[in-house]
């Protein structure tokens, strides 16, 4: 058994096949999973799992760059909003709006693993865009850091909480 770190095999194995890049979308309960993709369900009941829950897992299992979600979370639901920004906070992804069918028509196709809540709030769902350890992975002396990775590093180091623009 695996202590501290996530039992479920589906969204264990699915994590670990992600690389640069690769996209997870949390959804709430009734977003449209395509057919086709690689489904990880943890929808119990009504606000179980939820999704607030799911991103704070997830953030303590994968390097997160960029976290899409609709631009209406701000002024229609606030309080989830901040809830994110909270989560989010001091880990280096940055936010950035879009549309409800923008995350259906874009982000769902392009998803490497999409996981279903049971959150039953509208804008809860995110497209997490998976980066590489910005610490680890520029670690030797003679390797030139990369500019978005001294961003990250730094958003990660002052703690700064993430906004949509």
């Amino acid at each position: 058994m695996r202590g501290g770190r996530i039992l479920h095999p589906g969204l264990a194995g699915a994590l670990a096949t992600l690389g640069h890049t690769d996209v997870v979308l949390v959804t709430d309960a009734g977003f449209p999973i395509p057919k086709d993709a690689h489904r990880v369900d943890l929808a119990l009941t009504r606000g179980h799992l939820d999704v607030r829950t799911i991103l704070r897992v997830l953030l303590e299992e994968v390097f997160v760059e960029e976290v899409h979600l609709a631009t209406e979370v701000r002024t229609h639901h606030p309080r989830l909003y901040g809830d994110v920004q909270d989560l989010f906070t001091g880990s280096g992804a940055t936010f950035h709006g879009t549309t409800h069918e923008h995350l259906i028509e874009h982000w769902a196709p392009r998803a490497k693993v999409v996981v279903r809540s049971g959150s039953f709030e509208p804008w809860a769902n995110f497209a997490l865009v998976a980066s590489t350890a910005p610490f680890e992975w520029f670690a030797d002396d003679d390797v030139t850091i990369l500019p978005e990775y001294v961003e990250r590093r730094r958003l990660i180091a002052e703690g700064v909480r993430p906004e949509l623009g």
